[in-house]
């Protein structure tokens, strides 16, 4: 459990940014630079996300490919408008927690360690869609 404790910890802190800009609108109202500080930041966590599925020398080529297939679109998505953007960020969340499940390594993850990570994949996914509404019905 030890091992699991820092992740753990880590894990919660990261959401604050997510939850920040949930409940930042509702205080001072909704803009662009919150909207854009949310896609931002939750690229960067889908990524570091994705990049732990890699394990380098150590994985099959289909492992490795389920690996980049969250983020590889992002680029692309940049010329979408972002709504669609947070609708594909909020499913890639799912996505990742799917591939780390279907890793052989998973069965050896602490349970606490496999409940936060539901837990967290659930809220971040309710933070993207509460985005998705202010973007949609800003005020």
């Amino acid at each position: 459990m030890e091992k699991f404790i820092n992740h753990i910890q880590l894990g919660y802190l990261g959401l604050l940014p997510f939850l920040g800009c949930v409940g930042w609108p509702l205080i001072a109202g909704s803009n662009a630079v919150n909207l854009d500080f949310f896609t931002f930041y939750s690229i960067a966590i889908l990524a570091f996300m994705a990049g732990n599925l890699w394990h380098a020398g150590q994985q099959t080529h289909a492992d490795a490919i389920k690996a980049i297939i969250p983020i590889l679109p992002i680029g692309f998505l940049s010329f979408l408008p972002t709504t669609w953007t947070l609708v594909w960020l909020a499913a890639s969340f799912w996505l990742v927690l799917l591939f780390e499940k279907s890793s052989p390594q998973w069965q050896t993850y602490h349970i606490d360690y496999q409940k936060m990570r539901f837990v967290l994949t659930s809220v971040v996914f309710v933070c993207h869609i509460f985005v998705i509404g202010m973007s949609i019905y800003p005020e």
